[in-house]
Formats: C-alpha cells, sequence, structure tokens
C-alpha cells in the first residue's frame, strides 16, 4: 500500500503566502485577481498550466521573466514567513509509517521549491528519493500522470494506493488514476463540497487521516 501526499497545503502550510505572492504578480501584468481568485483559479495546477490560465484571461504572453521573478519572490516569502508544516501531519506520517505503509510527496511545484518548501519544514530529508514533481511528467493535474509516476517509482498498484489531497485538480487527478482521494478541508479555503463532489472523502484534521489510509488495506 502506498500514501501520496501533495506537498502544499497538505504537507506545508503555504498556499495562502504562495497565492498572496501569485496575486500580487499578476497585478502587476494588469490582472487583477485577489488571493481568493487565484486559489479557486491556479491552486493546484503546475505552472505551465497557471501560466496557460493567464495569459488566456491576459489575452497575451506574460514576460519571459515572469515565473523566474513569481519564483524568487516565493520563496523569499517561504523563508520570511517562516513556513510551517500543517498541523497534526507530522503525527499522521509517523503513524502511517509505523504501520508498513509506503508515503511519497507528489506535488505539482517544481523539485526546487520542494527542497526549499519541505527543506524549511524538515521534511526533505524525511522523504528524499521519494519525492516526485509535474515537471516529470506530461501533463500536470488534474491529469492522472503525476500520480501514476509516483506509483509506478514507488513500486506500487494504483488501485492500493491513496492520495492525500487539498485541491480540486489534485482530488481529479488522483480519481483519474484509479486511486482513492482524502481531501484535507481543515483550512480556511478549503471548499468541501467541490472536493466531495469530484470524489474525495473529505477530512478535517491529520489526526484522523492514519485511521482513512488504513480503512482501504
Amino acid at each position: 500500500m502506498l500514501v501520496i501526499f501533495d506537498c502544499d497545503g497538505v504537507l506545508v502550510d503555504s498556499e495562502p503566502l504562495a497565492n498572496t505572492c501569485f496575486a500580487r504578480a499578476l497585478r502587476r501584468e494588469g490582472l487583477d485577481w485577489n488571493v481568493e481568485d487565484t486559489m479557486r483559479r491556479l491552486m493546484g495546477r503546475s505552472m505551465r498550466s497557471c501560466v496557460e490560465i493567464v495569459e488566456g484571461e491576459l489575452g497575451r504572453a506574460l514576460p519571459v521573466d515572469f515565473v523566474d521573478r513569481l519564483q524568487a519572490d516565493t520563496m523569499q516569502a517561504f523563508r520570511d514567513a517562516p513556513l510551517r508544516t500543517v498541523p497534526g501531519v507530522v503525527e499522521a506520517i509517523d503513524a502511517i509509517e509505523a504501520a508498513g505503509i509506503a508515503t511519497c510527496v507528489a506535488s505539482s511545484g517544481g523539485l526546487d521549491k520542494m527542497r526549499v518548501t519541505l527543506g524549511i519544514t524538515g521534511l526533505w530529508s524525511r522523504f528524499e528519493g521519494r519525492i516526485f514533481s509535474s515537471t516529470q511528467v506530461p501533463r500536470g493535474k488534474p491529469f492522472p500522470d503525476l500520480f501514476l509516476h509516483a506509483a509506478i517509482e514507488m513500486n506500487e498498484q494504483p488501485f492500493d494506493s491513496v492520495v492525500v489531497e487539498d485541491s480540486l485538480p489534485g482530488i481529479q487527478a488522483a480519481r483519474a488514476a484509479g486511486m482513492r482521494a482524502l481531501a484535507y478541508v481543515g483550512a480556511p479555503y478549503s471548499d468541501a463540497e467541490a472536493l466531495r463532489a469530484a470524489g474525495g472523502r473529505t477530512f478535517d484534521s491529520m489526526s484522523s487521516l492514519p485511521m482513512l489510509a488504513w480503512a482501504g488495506r
């Protein structure tokens, strides 16, 4: 059995800060989206997909250095904050791994970004060698490519894999991969109704996660 963790919003409490930086960058380009807009439209997607959506809204290409500047601003904000783990997730990982269940990370974020976010929170070394990014597959979430890639690399079957997500594209990707989807809705910005409608089993406390993961054994 395999439990696949998303990174932002599931392991690391980074979504509000990351989307604040994204909204600020978009306003500089003339797109007046607030933080809630960026979360609703972009959260859980690869940067490539986000850029395509934004350029469609603007009707023009973003500057060639837009992503580099955004990522630099975001990484600095993460270091300044500093980032913390999602409450209770470390204990949940401990319990899942103590039961002999394999774990890994599969995120829309790039590996360089995860080296910062997981590094700040002390999780990079814990998952090193078992960290996968949408940059490694042809299509990001909501397509199943990333989760299927993670399962193959971990030598596990999709039907014996559980995904822990907090975004709609992530839940859609998990279900498209034929995996059980557990949707964390403990954050104030969570859209529990949409995540349930997409096939996610919702839960609002990481203390519930080990039991939910074991339920499919």
